[in-house]
């Protein structure tokens, strides 16, 4: 028995022992100005890149495989001024630094960026609004920060690629639209205070919430207890998207009973932003509460509530620039002495959430959450069934119409067309009125109407997301994930512009009804008339991830499968697609498939490889599933449910791959990536007005060579190569110089095939010729260089010159088949056609050269315990002007008519461009407490 306590207390001894030698790192952060804790802190080992989270008490601990000697602590959060502590490590001993204090950073940089980015994605039916910088704001790694901050106003996309290829979560559930597969950044506009606790993943690197994409994973979290307790009071001007703009906010912190709450509330608004008559109104609500019932279950609900409606701006050609100027925008007119634009977004979709968050034990977790969100969006227009197009820039009002007319140019209709351009050049809304008054006199239905096509989503998501430390090296990351929408897609009549007739529901174009189970309907305001159908769609998903970390490398493996099914419900019975627009169509069935891995080698603590790779396959978008889902039920590839491609709707592919060496020091940081990516087996729809088409005959069979078309491309293929640049350097205690660069090419890989469909009839044109041919989408390369300066009396500017280069036109596809030199009529090649000539005229586009430079700087002053605080910036100070992006037209869609456009005295066709902005600016004032 004696013999057994001496063993045992032996035993007891030598664990104490073996406990009291283990060597450790621990701590605390508080808030600089509150002394408060502050949770959810990034505490890194740099030498190790070791990572851990500060808890509710902002507490943290490194207790295994911490490395000796001298070693960095780097502490950072968003929203915070990041810092490094020097610390020295003994074998067998505590290293313990409490409260360690970081400042909030009241620069607000970051809120600069997010502003003018939520606020330019609003506009989202321009090629420059695909702006993927939103998933970048929050990043530590310096490019992704240039390209968050001086790169986005020229609409520059990170790899070329679009932004449904980056993930954006709120408290891990994603919402990233199923129509497009794109955040609705305007969702969640004007909430900056409350938006910017976000956890970053770049690229195909892991993420605990989800698989992500090949642009990575975003993770805003709203918990209410993860606010730094105090308000924060803030005013802006500017000319960008808004002329004012104000916001409140305030978070409890941690209360008595383990309740905590945040709320905010904001507004922006202007008669204009920096193009004409894009008037702002916008509401942000925002409300979290989270109740912590014990040490291991916590509680959180948030409502987001951001109304918002905005006045778009036009597309338009060199002709009418050179004319009007950049900031011309043809969708407006003065009604009653005020401008009033045709063309308004509004977007109202609230947000409700809640999420369970389980501590299972100090090492795993199960967070599920629950989250609905309704409303609606609407992009209103003009519809003149009965009137001549209201459109100022009509091409048959312009200059260029005269000149190019058959019977030699008419100079004086041109100078007077002209003149009427240039001292007028808007929407005439007296006339429109005018006229359907007119037509109430003479008992005749509505000449003009300004209706909204509607999109009405009602969504719910459910998930639970599981993570778990295995062992010291071994972390397992997984979550389901199950995602239900309803999308009623309508046409809704607005304002009938003093008509009291109302709209006669017949297609003006060709006659047919829009609804044979209502025929000759008569819409009247708040009615539903053109087109009126459902889509249906149900998501299931679940990843796995396993992330190994040792002292020398970190890998990671991680896989994902997605069930995705569509269905299309028409509500109109088209007298135009009678055999397949009414009723419930076929279901689509996609299952997807994701594969990634990849691994960080330590070769010292400044020299570091990261590499990764993945393959994925999904469902295509809503969007580019139903060919023309307005009028049918008809699929990619599909008229009246006949194949005519010869090919099925699929997955797309994606196969992506990326390796950087990263260099850090006390001075400088930086990391070079070189990255490939390739889509297979895309779709692209689009929808205009053809002349000079062949293909399609009328009733009688004749040829019918104008029409309103489908454009369908199937099975696209692209290639996005290139690599990456970004360096810092802390030359000084208060003067950093820092450069990115980003040289990429990014191109068409194959011919895919096209047809083109209206209504219940279609052509197929075999290949378009599009291999290499650049991929439209903002600069393919871009380069900045600049410094900032931080006084330590809390002032600081910087300055930076950004250049930018190979931005291309976005070419038609049609254009480039064989039809452009076929006879419309009879599909013979045309007598006249040069090659030599059709090359020149095929050219791609590429835009001028340019460079942008921004200036930025402020002020902050304590008092006591509260901030008061500016700061301003210049964007494109220089006032350079520049095209950002654009696109040909596909109207003369033959060699023929095409060339006879180019060598007219002015196209009456040519490519409709967008203009970045010139010189702006933005202020802001800040009263924190």
């Amino acid at each position: 028995m004696k013999k057994s306590l001496i063993i045992l207390l032996f035993g007891v001894f030598s664990s104490f022992a073996m406990v009291a030698q283990n060597t450790i790192i621990k701590g605390s952060v508080i808030d600089a100005t509150s002394s408060e804790p502050i949770p959810d802190v990034t505490i890194t080992i740099e030498e190790t890149e070791q990572t851990t989270i500060t808890n509710g008490f902002g507490e943290f601990i490194f207790s295994e495989n911490v490395p000796l000697g001298e070693q960095v602590l780097k502490i950072s959060k968003p929203g915070y001024v990041t810092k490094r502590y020097p610390i020295i490590v003994n074998e067998g001993q505590t290293v313990n630094i409490t409260d360690m204090i970081l400042d909030a950073d009241t620069s607000s940089a970051q809120d600069l960026f997010t502003i003018t980015l939520s606020d330019d994605e609003l506009n989202d039916d321009t090629s420059g609004a695909d702006n993927i910088s939103g998933l970048l704001a929050s990043s530590q790694d310096i490019f992704q920060r240039t390209a968050a901050f001086e790169f986005s106003s020229s609409f520059f996309r990170v790899r070329g690629l679009d932004s449904d290829n980056g993930t954006v979560l709120i408290n891990g559930i994603e919402m990233n639209k199923i129509y497009n597969g794109r955040p609705q950044w305007s969702n969640w506009g004007g909430l900056n205070d409350v938006v910017r606790n976000q956890v970053l993943t770049t690229g195909l690197t892991p993420s605990e919430y989800n698989f992500g994409g090949v642009l990575g994973t975003t993770n805003i979290i709203t918990r209410a207890s993860s606010y730094r307790k105090g308000g924060r009071v803030t005013y802006s001007s500017s000319n960008r998207s808004y002329t004012n703009r104000i916001m409140a906010s305030y978070a409890s912190g941690l209360l008595e009973g383990g309740w905590s709450y945040a709320f905010m509330a904001g507004r922006r608004w202007g008669d204009e932003g920096y193009q004409d008559a894009t008037l702002y109104d916008a509401n942000s609500f925002f409300v979290s509460i989270e109740k912590k019932i014990n040490d291991k279950h916590s509680i959180n609900f948030t409502s987001i509530y951001a109304p918002n409606r905005r006045g778009k701006s036009s597309p338009n050609t060199q002709e009418v620039y050179d004319l009007k100027g950049i900031k011309y925008n043809e969708y407006w007119g003065y009604l009653d002495g005020e401008k009033k634009n045709s063309r308004v977004k509004e977007t109202e979709e609230p947000i409700l959430m809640l999420n369970h968050y389980w501590d299972i034990s100090s090492k795993t977790s199960l967070n599920t959450n629950v989250a609905h969100q309704w409303g609606k969006l609407g992009n209103s227009r003009l519809d003149f069934p009965g009137g001549a197009n209201p459109s100022p820039a009509y091409y048959q009002k312009l200059p260029s119409y005269f000149l190019a007319d058959s019977d030699g140019p008419d100079y004086a209709g041109a100078y007077e067309a002209e003149q009427e351009f240039i001292n007028d050049g808007q929407i005439d809304w007296n006339r429109i009125i005018d006229a359907n008054i007119t037509n109430n006199t003479a008992g005749e239905y509505a000449a003009y109407a300004l209706y909204e096509d509607r999109s009405d989503d009602t969504q719910t998501t459910v998930n639970t997301i599981f993570n778990s430390e295995l062992t010291e090296r071994i972390m397992l990351n997984a979550s389901v994930n199950y995602r239900h929408l309803k999308s009623e897609n309508f046409a809704e009549i607005i304002d009938l512009l003093g008509s009291e007739t109302g709209v006669l529901n017949v297609d003006s174009f060709d006659g047919f009804q829009f609804d044979l189970n209502n025929p000759d309907q008569v819409a009247f305001e708040g009615d539903r008339y053109r087109y009126n159908y459902n889509l249906y769609a149900d998501i299931i998903s679940g990843y796995a991830q396993g992330v190994f970390k040792y002292n020398k490398v970190d890998f990671y493996l991680a896989g994902s499968v997605t069930k995705t099914e569509y269905q299309r419900e028409g509500l109109y019975l088209n007298e135009a697609n009678i055999n397949n627009s009414f009723g419930k169509g076929d279901k689509l069935d996609f299952t997807g498939f994701g594969a990634k891995a990849g691994f960080t080698y330590k070769i010292s603590g400044k020299h570091l490889i990261d590499v990764n790779g993945g393959y994925i396959t999904r469902a295509p978008s809503l969007r580019n599933t139903y060919s023309n889902a307005r009028v049918n039920n008809d699929v990619v590839g599909k008229v009246n449910g006949v194949n005519v491609t010869g090919q099925e709707i699929t997955e797309e592919k994606i196969t992506s791959f990326d390796a950087s060496y990263i260099f850090r020091s006390p001075i400088v940081n930086a990391k070079l990536t070189g990255f490939y990516t390739k889509t297979e087996d895309a779709n692209e729809i689009s929808f205009y007005y053809a002349d000079g088409i062949g293909g399609f005959f009328d009733e009688q069979g004749n040829v019918e060579t104008n029409n309103l078309i489908s454009e369908v491309l199937q099975g696209v293929d692209k290639r996005h190569i290139g690599a990456e640049l970004g360096v810092e350097a802390q030359v000084t205690p208060t003067i950093k110089l820092k450069g990115a660069a980003s040289y990429g090419q990014y191109t068409y890989e194959n011919n895919p095939n096209l047809y083109i469909s209206a209504n219940d009839r279609s052509a197929f044109y075999g290949e378009s010729k599009l291999k290499d041919y650049r991929v439209a989408g903002g600069p393919q390369k871009a380069y900045s260089v600049g410094f900032e300066y931080r006084d330590p009396d809390y002032w600081w500017f910087g300055a930076t010159a950004n250049f930018f280069a190979d931005t291309y036109v976005d070419v038609s596809p049609l254009l480039r088949t064989n039809s452009f030199y076929q006879e419309p009529t009879d599909g013979l090649p045309m007598n006249d056609y040069d090659p030599e000539i059709a090359r020149g005229l095929l050219k791609q586009e590429r835009f001028d050269d340019y460079m942008v430079v921004n200036l930025i700087g402020g002020k902050s002053w304590k008092i006591d315990d509260y901030y008061i605080g500016f700061f301003a910036s210049v964007g494109n100070i220089l006032d350079k002007v520049y095209k950002t992006g654009g696109f040909e037209q596909g109207r003369n869609a033959n060699y023929r008519e095409l060339l006879e456009d180019t060598t007219n005295p002015k196209r009456r066709f040519g490519s409709k461009y967008w203009y970045g902005r010139g010189a702006n600016y933005f202020l802001n004032v800040y009263f924190r407490f």
